[in-house]
């Protein structure tokens, strides 16, 4: 199964690596001595964090079980549904009795898809061919966005039913379910 990997997650690994190995990065003054028994605590002030908002688990899973919901209500129970965070990690899934194995990755695929360009993976179909050989991604109906303000913090995907139109109707299920509006 692919899995989306970024930039902060290769450079996290590699910095692992180097302080297993006893290394340490070099100042302006030269490289520095590897510490024997004390480790270097370095400060930054709070507004140079960013803090990426998630849902909560329960939060994905309504979603993920009203989309699957959905499906079943249409007469399509057959189908898998995953909800990711904006990285592309799986934060709950639920499969259909009867779902194909293909389901599983083209749910999570799509989920990512919408999370990651903030849009419903319907309306990236018109731009397949230039958008086709971004890994972990797929471009076709059934995933959509979940969103705090403008920012994209998620993605429900839904794969498996005869047509992408019925995959995003279930994952826009999903959406309704934890959304504000449904909250009134």
């Amino acid at each position: 199964m692919l899995r989306p990997r970024s930039l902060f997650t290769a450079v996290g690994a590699v910095s692992a690596l180097l302080l297993l190995a006893g290394c340490t990065a070099a100042t302006e003054s030269g490289p520095t001595e590897p510490a024997d028994t004390e480790t270097a605590v370095v400060t930054v002030t709070e507004d140079a964090v960013v803090t990426p908002s998630r849902l909560t688990a329960e939060t994905a899973m309504v979603a993920a079980q009203a989309a699957l919901a959905q499906c079943q209500a249409d007469g399509l129970g057959f189908v898998s549904v995953s909800v990711v965070d904006r990285s592309g990690q799986l934060q709950a899934f639920v499969r259909g009795d009867n779902a194909a194995a293909h389901t599983i990755e083209a749910s999570q695929q799509k989920a990512y898809t919408a999370a990651a360009f903030g849009t419903d993976t319907s309306d990236l179909v018109a731009r397949a061919d230039a958008l086709r050989d971004l890994p972990g991604t797929l471009i076709l109906a059934g995933g959509v966005s979940v969103k705090v303000g403008d920012a994209s913090i998620a993605g429900i995907g839904v794969g498996g039913a005869p047509s992408g139109d019925a995959d995003q109707t279930c994952a826009a299920a999903g959406l309704a379910a934890i959304s504000e509006d449904a909250e009134s």
